[in-house]
């Protein structure tokens, strides 16, 4: 079989080149690893590192994982596996109000369906928070750090525009014996949250706000999902994920490019910790990619949570959503989203992502991976007129057409049988090929038929179509081809079929860019996201078990949902057999 990932033009990835460039510099050939992420002393007794990279996944456990995750995770797993390194699952968790042990476990579940590694190399910001204090201290010590009483509007007032410098603050020149003491009464729990912060002391006048003396720690009385109520101030993300790098000899921290103008105040502090002696050369260095902005999508937090609380759709996991746990419920693969990454590839150009690419990644996975089976969707009783009441006949067909170690199945052919209702006409337009009076088809896999009758209901739609076959016309036997026919149609016997409930899901918006034309994305909700029927599927259908997946043929992809059950059979359409959206 050939693989599905393999693409003719080798996607562009320019941080791939910059690994490349730097292993074959050595660059951190002799970087020394302590067997546990530590500060210079730790990491200074152990011996040199045997990953020749580190990278890390660092999501805050406060909600779900998105499509957009996936890609990251799939850019710095992929990278540590194709050269030899190690990629690190941190949970940003500085936050101790948004986030909760239920977002961790998700995470952790999400990795390892992407097929990677959770466990091994698992680390906790929180877990650093002893050294992060006394980091803090060292540098009020070094004159880089003081503790700013100002209110929070007067900070932001002081900071100054684009155009005007910002204005010292006047706690900003107290002796650094008077900034520690107040530092440690943070730390005791002797003020207020919000009563003060503490600032790294760089240049009020520099061009780039992020160095205008940004707070590195704040006061939180808040519990804390892994740590309780031992600390009540927490970093602040900028100060917490430099240095949770540098401790775990992360060698290339890669970002998403919004934080590309806080590279500076990454690399000031991190030089500032090594010169006070609190972290080993070489340093981490970061490296900024565009994000995913995938059409036809919303990913920003607020909104998946808006949808999920105000019942616009039915949680997190529906299938509708661009949450990972959502897509692997409408059937979405790892493989597919690893072609997906693969042929977006990384670059620095902020530019948009057709959906119809993710669906051809996934059409193409599903092609290859899924067996086939046979379902109506529409069902319109058809009745062989001529064939005895009591007979039934195997017919053997291919479980993947492509694929003969897949084996066959065996589904019963009856007198009476399920058809799509589109498969008839009473009057046929031009070229159609299927059935209408007088014409004659192929039951796929059995036998061919010729229309004689149909029969209606009082509001004149079509109830019954009549048939008769040609009894030496089987599928597989010798007379097969005596009548030569142009339409091919599917069925489901009537007597062995199952019926069950299938979820026909389509994007959840109607237009590319939501809220782009009136600004209130809920506008472009698109009404027919979701549309459930019940259909008949064949026989073999009826041990199915949660998620497994299978092309119905003619229809698309579908995989069982969670809801089904043994006596409620329920499937949800993955993907179309091709892009309806063109």
């Amino acid at each position: 079989m050939s693989d599905p990932t393999n693409t003719d033009s080798t996607p562009s990835n320019f941080i791939r080149t910059i690994v490349e460039k730097n292993i074959s510099q050595g660059l951190y050939a002799q970087k020394k690893w302590g067997g546990s992420p530590g500060d210079a002393k730790h990491h200074e007794q152990g011996s040199v590192d045997a990953a020749k990279i580190r990278t890390r996944f660092p999501p805050e456990p406060n909600g779900y994982l998105h499509i957009g995750h996936a890609k990251s995770i799939f850019l710095n797993f992929g990278l540590a596996h194709d050269f030899g390194g190690k990629c690190h699952l941190r949970f940003d968790d500085t936050n101790p109000e948004k986030e909760d042990e239920e977002y961790v476990h998700s995470i952790i579940d999400n990795v390892e369906w992407l097929g990677f590694d959770a466990t091994s190399d698992q680390y906790f910001a929180s877990q650093y928070f002893a050294f992060m204090f006394e980091a803090a201290k060292s540098l009020i010590a070094s004159g880089h750090a003081y503790v700013d009483q100002q209110s929070a509007d007067e900070i932001r007032e002081n900071r100054g525009t684009l155009t005007s410098a910002g204005k010292n603050s006047p706690w900003r020149e107290h002796d650094h014996d008077y900034h520690l003491n107040l530092f440690e009464e943070m730390r005791a729990g002797k003020h207020k949250d919000g009563a003060m912060v503490l600032r790294a002391k760089i240049d009020m006048a520099s061009p780039n706000m992020n160095l205008r003396d940004p707070a590195i720690y704040r006061i939180k009385h808040a519990t804390h999902h892994r740590t309780g109520n031992d600390w009540c101030i927490y970093p602040m993300y900028t100060f917490a994920h430099p240095i949770e790098d540098a401790l775990e000899k992360i060698t290339h921290s890669i970002c998403t490019l919004e934080f590309e103008d806080q590279r500076p105040f990454y690399d000031w502090l991190l030089e500032r910790l090594r010169d006070n002696s609190l972290l080993q050369d070489p340093l981490p260095k970061q490296y900024e990619f565009a994000r995913l902005n995938l059409t036809y999508v919303v990913l920003s937090k607020r909104r998946l949570i808006e949808l999920v609380e105000s019942g616009y759709v039915s949680g997190w996991d529906d299938p509708r959503m661009p949450t990972i746990v959502g897509a692997r419920r409408r059937g979405y693969t790892p493989e597919g989203f690893k072609l997906f990454a693969e042929r977006i590839g990384v670059s620095k150009a902020d530019s948009w992502i057709d959906y119809s690419t993710l669906e051809d990644a996934m059409r193409e996975v599903l092609n290859q991976e899924a067996d086939r089976r046979v379902a109506v969707l529409d069902p319109l009783k058809l009745i062989i007129t001529n064939y005895p009441e009591d007979q039934e006949e195997d017919c053997h067909v291919a479980n993947h057409p492509q694929n003969e170690l897949r084996g066959k199945r065996t589904i019963k052919l009856t007198r009476e049988l399920w058809i799509e209702r589109g498969d008839f006409m009473e009057e046929p337009a031009k070229k159609y090929f299927r059935l209408f009076p007088g014409n004659q088809v192929r039951l796929r896999h059995g036998y061919v038929v010729t229309c004689t009758d149909f029969k209606k209901d009082d509001q004149g739609h079509i109830t019954e179509v009549h048939c008769e076959y040609l009894p030496d016309t089987k599928s597989g036997t010798a007379g097969a081809d005596a009548v030569k026919v142009k339409g091919n149609i599917h069925w489901v016997s009537a007597k062995h079929g199952i019926h069950a409930k299938v979820h026909l899901y389509d994007r959840l918006f109607k237009t590319e860019h939501p809220g782009s034309q009136n600004e209130n994305y809920l506008d472009d909700l698109n009404p027919h996201s979701k549309t459930t029927i019940t259909v008949v599927l064949e026989e073999n259908c009826l041990k199915v078990k949660p998620f497994e997946q299978y092309q119905f043929e003619r229809h698309g992809y579908f995989i069982c949902d969670t809801d089904s059950t043994k006596g409620s059979i329920e499937f949800n359409r993955t993907v179309t057999l091709r892009d309806t959206w063109k």
